[in-house]
């Protein structure tokens, strides 16, 4: 998808994964020195039977047998009890990285501009904190340990060969040229192949997500056929990411398989000529099978662990992509010439020749300048698809402007921290959220702050304060998924009631109230009022009544605006917005 989030290139990953190892490097210790100490408990079995099989073709006595068995069976308690704690290191180790990783990527996505997720479509974010964190969990709890540990079982072992006969090393190696061909050929194509499997993937939650949202408008303009063709058309990519990568393991796996076999068969069949040519005794070529076989187990665990480190490494880039910037966002745009910067301490919100386009070479807004006066209710009205809403959200700090530059007392809203930039100006839309918590959290969210007194003035500034206390707990109710429901017209009274703590000097309403049922728009736009008194409001009318009351209507028509002035001065002048009033009051 052309305007999915970014994604961490290979280096970046490595790089993050290196910081995290940095980060606990007394956990890491820990865990790696417990599976040592395991795998080295373990070494010790193979080498006493060993010496065992010597003993007993030179005619050892059974003490000596009994012996051998108690210290075998000391030393494989020994590796259990190292086995359990190892694992349990390991597994604190997993859950630490993994809350970090997670706290990590909640902070990216927070920070990340709205105008970047709505490019983006949430089909692409909900993939990245869902699957993409889920596999990433596996990686780190079992892959990452799990890999560790069979790298320094293996090293142990071949130690231990070594230490057993030199000579017996060489049927160990007998698989390494083959394994090392067939990991690099597919490492060499799995990283790009789950990238795609995640991305497809994407593309499925996105349309489907569309499709449920939308599902009326759909049904209204007869585009089932449209939408189903484009969810079998996703599916169908998906198919093909996942078919290539499973193709890619079925070449692996077996490959792998017979490079497993390899030392085990080369060591009974040399180490059986080494013993009839005097080069090795029995007991080592003994000792050295079993090795051999040994190392099967941690060899299997780091190639099978190395398709989920693939897996893991997609998403832990698609999780890091997430902080790259955008291509328009975070950008300070078009910086106004000094001798043209309003220099004011008043809070003001000024708009010079912005130019914006969704699309590259197809601008929606021409060179539009705007500046409204503090304190003023600024309308804007024009015919749908005009740049209204779009105007608005530049004048919000939502979009970057193209060229020219949307400032507040002269200093670039894109420059501006994003905390910051709401204690300016805020924007009130159609849409409104309620978040899981109490009520109290839903309003003291955007000042953590704030006292008990504080919430309740903020609901009783928008006439919610009655209704909030008539709950099961009053403030201390649960709402939002799976609590107590809310009305639309409640939970747009506590949007409003956040903006209250939050104080911005300026705000833009996107007809806040047109989706709510008129009856009780109506009211809320009567407690509006008090929330709006003192304030600059730029209000983008969709409905003429709302430009009706305001000191001045600014009409935007094809990008630009053509008209600007109070209600009585536009009917008077007799253009498009005397025109649009005509029509919509007769």
């Amino acid at each position: 998808m052309s305007n999915a989030l970014p994604v961490a290139d290979a280096r970046q990953v490595r790089r993050y994964a290196r910081e995290l190892a940095r980060r606990h490097p007394r956990g890491l210790a820990a865990a790696l020195g417990l599976h040592a100490l395991a795998a080295a408990a373990g070494l010790v079995a193979p080498r006493l039977l060993g010496d065992l099989v010597e003993g007993i073709s030179r005619g050892v006595g059974a003490v000596t047998v009994d012996r051998v068995a108690l210290a075998i069976a000391g030393f494989v308690v020994a590796q259990s009890v190292l086995v359990r704690f190892a694992h349990l290191a390991s597994a604190r180790l997993g859950e630490r990285v993994l809350a970090e990783l997670r706290e990590e990527f909640v902070d990216r996505v927070l920070a990340l501009p709205l105008s970047t997720v709505e490019r983006a479509g949430t089909g692409d974010l909900l993939t990245r904190t869902s699957r993409d964190v889920a596999a990433l969990s596996r990686t780190v709890r079992f892959a990452a340990p799990e890999t560790l540990i069979a790298a320094v079982t293996v090293l142990l072992i071949l130690g231990a060969v070594v230490l057993t006969g030199p000579l017996l090393v060489v049927p160990c190696l007998l698989a390494v040229p083959l394994l090392v061909a067939g990991t690099r050929w597919y490492l060499r194509r799995a990283p790009a192949g789950y990238l795609r499997e995640n991305a497809a993937y994407s593309d499925i939650t996105d349309g489907i997500s569309e499709t449920v949202e939308g599902a009326r408008t759909t049904e209204a303009l007869r585009q089932q056929a449209r939408r189903r063709a484009r969810t079998d058309g996703d599916i169908r990519r998906s198919y093909a990411a996942e078919y290539y990568t499973l193709s890619l393991r079925t070449v692996f796996f077996p490959v792998a398989e017979i490079g497993y076999l390899l030392p085990v068969v080369g060591t009974l069949l040399l180490g059986g000529w080494f013993y009839l040519e005097g080069w090795a005794s029995l007991g080592q070529v003994t000792a050295a099978t079993l090795y051999a076989q040994q190392l099967v187990d941690p060899v299997d665990r780091l190639l099978s662990w190395l398709d989920e480190f693939q897996v893991g490494g997609a998403s832990l880039a698609r999780l890091l992509g997430v902080a790259e910037p955008a291509e328009a966002d975070g950008k300070p745009a078009g910086a106004v010439p000094p001798d043209r910067r309003p220099v004011t301490d008043d809070g003001r919100l000024a708009a010079h020749d912005v130019r914006y386009a969704y699309r590259a070479g197809h601008d929606v807004l021409h060179g539009v300048t705007l500046v409204p006066r503090p304190g003023e209710k600024l309308a804007m009205v024009g015919p749908s698809g005009a740049g209204k809403s779009t105007l608005g959200r530049l004048l919000a700090g939502v979009h970057a402007p193209r060229a020219g530059a949307v400032t507040v007392d002269g200093r670039p809203l894109s420059e501006l921290p994003l905390a910051e930039l709401r204690t300016h100006v805020a924007l009130v839309s159609q849409e409104h959220h309620v978040f899981i918590g109490t009520l109290t959290d839903n309003v003291a969210m955007v000042r953590p702050d704030a006292g008990p007194a504080e919430v309740r003035a903020a609901l009783a500034a928008v006439d919610a304060l009655d209704w909030a206390e008539a709950l099961p707990d009053g403030l201390d109710t649960r709402v939002g998924a799976g609590g107590h429901p809310l009305s639309p017209a409640q939970a747009q009274q506590l949007a409003l009631a956040r903006l209250v703590l939050a104080d911005p000097h300026t705000l833009v309403l996107d007809e806040a109230t047109s989706l709510i049922d008129p009856r009780a728009a109506r009211a809320l736009e009567r407690s509006l009022a008090a929330v709006l008194q003192g304030r600059t409001v730029i209000a983008i009318a969709h409905r003429l009544f709302s430009a009706h009351d305001a000191d001045r209507v600014a009409v935007v028509e094809d990008g630009r605006i053509t008209e600007l002035g109070s209600h009585d001065e536009l009917v008077a002048a007799g253009g498009s917005y005397a025109a649009l009033w005509r029509s919509w009051h007769g």
